[in-house]
C-alpha cells in the first residue's frame, strides 16, 4: 500500500476547509477514483458529520481530494469540502 502525503497547499487547507487527513486517506482507499484536470485523479467520500460549519448544522461532509498516483506514493494536491 502505497503512502498518502498531502502537499504543503493541502495541509494550508486542512482547519479553513474542515477535513482531516485520516478522511482524505480513507476516501482515496476506499472510493472509486475518477480522472481529473491536468492528469490527475479525484474521489470523494461522504462522512456522517451532524455537526455545527461556519454557524450552520449540518448531517453529511463529502470529502473530494485531487490527487496524483506517483510509482511510489500518492501525492493530494487539493482537498475540497461541502457540507449539507
Amino acid at each position: 500500500m502505497k503512502p498518502i502525503r498531502l502537499t504543503a497547499h493541502a495541509q494550508g487547507y486542512l482547519s479553513s476547509r474542515g477535513f482531516t487527513i485520516a478522511e482524505v486517506e480513507d476516501a482515496i482507499r476506499t472510493g472509486v477514483w475518477r480522472p481529473a484536470s491536468h492528469g490527475r485523479q479525484e474521489t470523494s467520500k461522504e462522512f456522517a458529520y451532524g455537526r455545527t460549519w461556519n454557524g450552520a448544522v449540518y448531517a453529511t461532509k463529502r470529502v473530494r481530494p485531487v490527487f496524483v498516483d506517483e510509482p511510489t506514493e500518492i501525492v493530494v494536491i487539493t482537498v475540497y469540502t461541502y457540507f449539507f
